[in-house]
């Protein structure tokens, strides 16, 4: 389908500018360099085991201050760690006692048993203490002439009072929630406000009291009270502020193994199953696996192909094109379900419900209409548009919808289920695309006119809009909700982070510049971008290294308009074309990961 090609108002932007040259996000995380497995020229290893290992244990004269290139001593702390996590106390305390050596300090000790029992006095006289210089070595058992059991040693650049203050907030929310509000009252007046921290948390505080119920001060502070999960959270909050030498970061071994399975499954180009590889040898997926082969054509449209959308479940595929119908099949047999034809003009859009039993379609006929997906009856229509109906997206809680449309008075729209308009952003742009982040928080759009709106959904107001010099096609948010994949009519797909508005990776090669592409994120993790082009092909990139994976052929003429790939099967996508076809991509071989390691390894 052709791209509106208005040109952009005159009208000055109020909003904040943005060059298409940005550079990474700040906070996106580069994949961590390849990890080894200790310096085997020093160290011949059996199964495991050091040579120097007589029966799973080394004298002490033997011990060294390294492991395989490792602090000794950080190695034994996170492994007492680990043990108490796994539930084996006993085998904890005996390596405790065995190294000589414990988790945290005494004072680490108090200070948390001080937080999670709200002994708020006692927390504050620990952190007051000023601690000698690190030792830097590992937390050793108490003796009587040990100093540094008797403070507590503060993280490089730590802020002292900011921990105060978190403190003290605290001790004000709990007495609210215990309803005495003149104790409460005092400790704002005089034991917060003096620390001169933040002023809008400080008046953000100060409106609590009027809360009418401890139910309501939970409500509105997103709070869960003193019996709940905020002195823990209190805890883990300052524990950033902590020196990790005497408070190891809570689960630090998990969270070590996590990044190595992250930095494995980075690393594979071609990563595309659910399953957690294994810690015993190295993952890599091989592309055979890959689903590249065009194993089936459906050709029920007789006209050009303009969206598709696998329901949430995997269990159907809706379709839509230009002959003014839209068709939904089951999967994996792809036989024809229902057929909904009411449409004057083409449909170019539709959306699956969150509970898949409703689908909105979008049509150039200037309507937008609901549909039962058991049945194919006409739920609703909404008619009151002047141009087409472009675009729509559901609420993650099923109970409204967006429309977008080319009708600047409708440009924008909030509906209940009854037809019924909820809310509506107009007079200013015509909306090409929109989507409704998956935690609800916000509504992201694009208008004919360049820019890029982001609404908070449940406030309406408007967070920013940027510009660009290019033309848009779609809109897209990741899962997770953190990043926000726009195609353009330059030939570039950008993925940009929602909340810094920069470029956290682009993707280039395919073709498009006249009509509309819908691109999307995809395959297990969203590891994936795929997009059709207008040179009848589909491309696949790598998300995290923006390489060009593959650059696949089916289609016989004309535009790849679209693409879906399965929620719940990532060995399966289809894609829509103008030579009126809906091509289903799969792998016929079962579905195997394949580690490169030892013989031991363990297999899928």
């Amino acid at each position: 389908m052709r791209l509106d090609t208005d040109s952009p108002t005159s009208k000055p932007p109020t909003s904040r500018g943005f060059s298409n040259g940005a550079t990474l996000s700040p906070l996106h995380k580069h994949p961590l360099p390849k990890s080894t497995n200790g310096d085997t020229t020093s160290h011949q290893v059996t199964n495991g085991s050091s040579e120097l290992t007589t029966n799973g244990s080394v004298s002490t004269a033997d011990r060294s201050l390294q492991y395989f290139g490792h602090d000794r001593d950080e190695v034994t702390r996170m492994l007492i760690q680990s043990l108490h996590d796994l539930g084996y106390n006993e085998a904890a305390g005996a390596l405790t006692r065995e190294s000589g050596l414990e988790v945290e300090s005494p004072v680490v000790g108090a200070f948390r048993s001080a937080i999670l029992h709200g002994e708020w006095t006692e927390a504050e006289t620990l952190l007051s203490d000023q601690p000698p210089p690190d030792s830097g070595g590992g937390v050793r058992l108490p003796t009587t002439n040990d100093p540094a059991a008797e403070s507590l040693l503060l993280a490089d650049g730590a802020d002292r009072t900011h921990m105060v203050f978190l403190i003290r907030r605290q001790k004000f929310l709990e007495l609210l929630e215990s309803r005495d509000l003149g104790s409460a009252l005092m400790v704002l007046r005089h034991q917060l406000t003096p620390l001169n921290q933040d002023v809008g948390q400080l008046h953000s505080l100060s409106s609590l009291i009027m809360c009418q119920s401890a139910e309501d001060l939970k409500y509105q502070s997103e709070w869960d009270g003193a019996a709940g999960q905020s002195r823990a959270n209190l805890l883990h909050e300052l524990s950033n502020s902590i020196s990790p030498s005497v408070m190891i970061p809570k689960h630090r071994l998990a969270t070590l193994l996590d990044q190595i399975k992250q930095n494995q499954i980075s690393n594979c180009l071609y990563h595309n199953t659910e399953s957690s590889p294994s810690l015993f040898s190295d993952h890599r997926c091989e592309r055979e696996q890959f689903p590249l082969e065009s194993t089936l054509a459906l050709e029920r449209h007789t006209d050009e192909v303009l969206f598709l959308e696998f329901s949430h479940d995997g269990s159907r595929l809706a379709t839509s094109s230009k002959d003014r119908t839209a068709i939904i099949y089951s999967v994996p047999s792809f036989e024809v379900l229902q057929v909904l034809a009411d449409h004057d003009a083409a449909v170019v859009n539709l959306k699956w419900s969150p509970d898949d039993s409703k689908v909105i379609s979008c049509s150039q006929d200037h309507k937008a209409r609901m549909w039962d997906t058991r049945t194919g009856a006409l739920v609703l229509s909404i008619d009151h548009f002047k141009e087409p109906v472009t675009t729509c997206s559901w609420a993650p809680d099923g109970k409204c919808f967006v429309t977008g449309s080319l009708d600047k008075q409708l440009a924008l729209c909030v509906w209940n289920l009854d037809g019924e308009r909820i809310h509506c952003w107009s007079g200013e742009h015509r909306i090409q695309d929109c989507c409704i982040t998956p935690d609800g928080r916000r509504l992201v759009a694009i208008s004919t006119e360049r820019r890029i709106y982001v609404y908070d959904f449940h406030t309406r107001d408007e967070e920013y809009s940027i510009t660009l010099k290019v033309d848009f096609t779609c809109v897209s948010v990741s899962l997770d909700s953190r990043y926000i994949l726009v195609s353009m009519s330059d030939s570039e797909i950008q993925l940009l982070d929602i909340e810094t508005v920069e470029v956290v990776r682009r993707f280039k090669g395919h073709k498009q510049g006249n009509f509309i592409i819908h691109s999307v994120l995809g395959g297990a993790g969203e590891n994936f971008v795929i997009s059709g082009s207008e040179d009848s092909r589909v491309y696949i990139w790598h998300r995290e290294h923006g390489t060009l994976l593959e650059t696949l052929s089916g289609h016989k003429s004309g535009c790849v308009n679209a693409v879906a790939w399965n929620p719940h099967n990532p060995r399966m996508f289809a894609t829509a074309g103008d030579d009126h076809k809906v091509r289903i991509w799969t792998n016929p071989q079962p579905a195997t990961g394949r580690w490169v390691g030892d013989a031991n390894g363990a297999g899928r």
